[in-house]
């Protein structure tokens, strides 16, 4: 009989403002159960921003010292802060059974798929013009103008990798791309690992 790997990763991508935390929110009850992948940074802890809770803050220090022990999944210098995934609570959710979700650039996205492929499925999360991701930064007034600008010009970027995705979410009305996420976590969940084929094709000829 076979038996699926203990869990799978959903990597997810796409413009800061694209909707991507409201559309986990939204399906969070229909796609069982996961763990949402909480970043180590460098760079200093925001206005109610908690340790453990948003995310691991360390010193650069710490952080690169954990790079040479190859602790990380995945991570990135941005904006001279280093931000990464620890490979402790993903691999625990792994085993757990969870569907272990990230919400990484495209630069993780590559990295994570060099490291976990077999075992790895992304969507690319946009709203359905540049046009529209502005007029959202700028309804939520929580960033400066600079900060506004260097977010569309980092999404001009991002938006060219979409190729390397295997689903794009465009997130028009929430509902219907929280509909399509649940579509793409239930399909994560299906996919299996070198590991798992190769024990089937074994078990299937015998």
């Amino acid at each position: 009989m076979l038996k699926r790997q203990k869990g799978a990763i959903l990597v997810l991508s796409g413009p800061s403002g694209a909707g991507k935390s409201t559309i986990i929110n939204a399906a969070s009850g229909e796609i069982g159960e996961y763990y949402f992948s909480i970043s180590t940074t460098t760079r200093h802890p925001r206005t109610g921003e908690k340790d453990g809770r948003d995310y691991f803050f360390v010193s650069k220090e710490s952080f690169e010292e954990d790079i040479k022990a190859g602790n990380f999944l995945e991570y990135a210098e941005v904006h001279g802060n280093y931000y990464g995934t620890s490979l402790k609570p993903v691999n625990e959710a792994l085993e757990a059974g969870k569907l272990v979700i990230f919400d990484i650039d495209v630069q993780g996205h590559r990295l994570v798929r060099a490291k976990m492929n077999d075992i790895t499925t992304s969507a690319f999360i946009t709203p359905p013009s540049l046009k529209e991701l502005e007029s959202r930064l700028r309804t939520r007034c929580t960033d400066v103008e600079e900060v506004i600008l260097n977010r569309l010009k980092n999404a001009r970027d991002e938006i060219e990798a979409v190729h390397e995705y295997d689903f794009t979410i465009i997130n028009d009305v929430v509902a219907e791309a929280a509909e399509e996420f649940i579509i793409v976590a239930k399909a994560a969940r299906l996919k299996f690992s070198k590991e798992t084929e190769d024990k089937f094709i074994e078990q299937w000829l015998h």
